[in-house]
C-alpha cells in the first residue's frame, strides 16, 4: 500500500457488547465474541485486509478505487447475515444455558464504512497500523447519533462517488436518512445511514 493512497475503511462492530460482557461468565464470552469476530473476517470477499481487531470490532482496509455500490452493500448484507447465521448456532449450541436465550437481544452488527486518501500503513513489529486522518475519522464515526442499534453507516466521502439512481437502486430495503456529527479537531462530517434489521426479519 502507498503512503496516502485512496482507502476503504470498513469497521464492521458488535453492538451490545459491554452489556454481554458484564451479564455473560467469561467462559461464554470467550467462546462467543472471538467465534462471531472469525465469521465476520472469513465474511469478506472484496478484498478487505484487516489489521486490527479492536476487542469487539474489526478494522478492515481495502486501498485502491471503490468497488461499485452493488458490490459494498453486497458486503455488508453479507457481513449482517453471516454475523446472524453463527449467532444463531451458538444459541442453539449453548441452548441448555439461560444466558444463551438472550444472544440475539443483546448482540447486534453495525457497519461503519469511510473512504479517504489520508490514511498510511505503518509496519509495527508483524502487524500493520493504520494511520492518518481518515482512520480517525472512521473512528469517530463510531460515535454518532444514528437511533438503531445495527445500521450501515457510509461517509459522505464514499456516496458522492455514486449517483442518486444507484444509492436508491440499492439501499432498497428501508429508508435511507442523512445526518452529519461535529468531532473536535476535525469539524463537520457528514454521513447516511439506513437500518440493517428489516433485512433480519
Amino acid at each position: 500500500m502507498k503512503e496516502n493512497s485512496p482507502t476503504l475503511i470498513c469497521i464492521p462492530d458488535i453492538s451490545g457488547f459491554t452489556k454481554f460482557m458484564s451479564d455473560t461468565d467469561i467462559e461464554m464470552s470467550s467462546k462467543v465474541i472471538p467465534s462471531l469476530l472469525n465469521k465476520v473476517i472469513y465474511a469478506s470477499d472484496i478484498g478487505l485486509k484487516v489489521s486490527e481487531i479492536e476487542g469487539d470490532a474489526i478494522l478492515f482496509y481495502r486501498s485502491g478505487e471503490l468497488p461499485s455500490l452493488e458490490v459494498l452493500v453486497n458486503q455488508c448484507k453479507k457481513f449482517y447475515n453471516e454475523f446472524y447465521s453463527q449467532l444463531n448456532l451458538l444459541q442453539d449450541k449453548y441452548n441448555a444455558q439461560e444466558q444463551a436465550l438472550d444472544f440475539p437481544n443483546t448482540l447486534g452488527l453495525k457497519i461503519i464504512m469511510h473512504y479517504g486518501d489520508q490514511v498510511s500503513a505503518v509496519p509495527i513489529g508483524k502487524n500493520i497500523k493504520l494511520m492518518g486522518e481518515d482512520v480517525i475519522i472512521a473512528h469517530r464515526l463510531l460515535k454518532n447519533k444514528v437511533p438503531y442499534e445495527e445500521y450501515i453507516l457510509m461517509s459522505e466521502n464514499i456516496l458522492q462517488l455514486y449517483d442518486d439512481e444507484e444509492i436508491n437502486r440499492f439501499f432498497n430495503w428501508e429508508n435511507l436518512h442523512e445526518n452529519e456529527a461535529q468531532y473536535k479537531h476535525i469539524g463537520d462530517i457528514k454521513y447516511c445511514y439506513i437500518d440493517l434489521k428489516p433485512l433480519n426479519t
